[in-house]
């Protein structure tokens, strides 16, 4: 399965712009309910888009996000997935193959975006596939994008970059230390100002 990344797909929301509120049925915990991004406000939202359900690459996504939960929620982090499927092939999916790659199944919504209009917001949304091209925005407690990631749907993410985000967002929100590249929580962060330009190499080395 192969969707077209530019046929279709609008040029996508920008880091700083407030995230769409939408309100969506969703699968979650053995239950159909109703889930609106604007229910999240205070907390962190990694808001993950992906092609559709019973696919190749998907499950491996959301098993592996799911496997991970615990240590999101101890970050203050809500994760939602949404797909273009039914809640009703939300739950088949999640019976059927994701309960079994995740003791306990999956421990968050699984939001279903049937006509598009959640991808479409986010710009994320393929017309000519029907679906929503794989993506994921990180969301802060103020309800603003700091982070976008678009992916061909054939690549995952990667769930460790995911953390070292979200911790060096925080760390940037908490302090407003400017974050280097391929930071860690404890490495050098940078107080960034007019007497650090052009002299940034006294203070941050690479490690290749």
């Amino acid at each position: 399965m192969f969707f077209n990344m530019r046929k279709g797909a609008r040029k996508m929301l920008k880091v700083g712009q407030k995230a769409p509120d939408f309100k969506a049925g969703a699968y979650f915990k053995d239950s159909f309910k109703d889930v609106q991004l604007s229910q999240f406000k205070g907390q962190w939202v990694a808001l993950f888009f992906y092609p559709g359900d019973f696919t190749y690459i998907c499950p491996t996504e959301i098993a592996s996000i799911a496997s991970r939960y615990d240590e999101l929620q101890k970050l203050g982090v809500q994760v939602l997935a949404v797909s273009t499927d039914s809640s009703f092939s939300h739950k088949a999916w999640h019976d059927q193959e994701l309960s079994k790659m995740v003791p306990g199944g999956i421990p968050f919504p699984l939001v279903s975006d049937q006509n598009g209009s959640i991808g479409k917001a986010y710009e994320v949304y393929n017309e000519e596939a029907a679906v929503n091209n794989r993506g994921r925005f990180l969301i802060d407690p103020d309800g603003i994008i700091q982070s976008i990631e678009l992916l061909n749907p054939l690549a995952g993410c990667h769930v460790g970059e995911l953390f070292r985000q979200i911790k060096a967002l925080q760390h940037l929100r908490d302090t407003g230390e400017a974050i280097p590249a391929d930071w860690e929580p404890g490495k050098v962060t940078i107080k960034h100002g007019p007497g650090l330009v052009g002299r940034v190499w006294e203070v941050w080395k690479t490690e290749w």
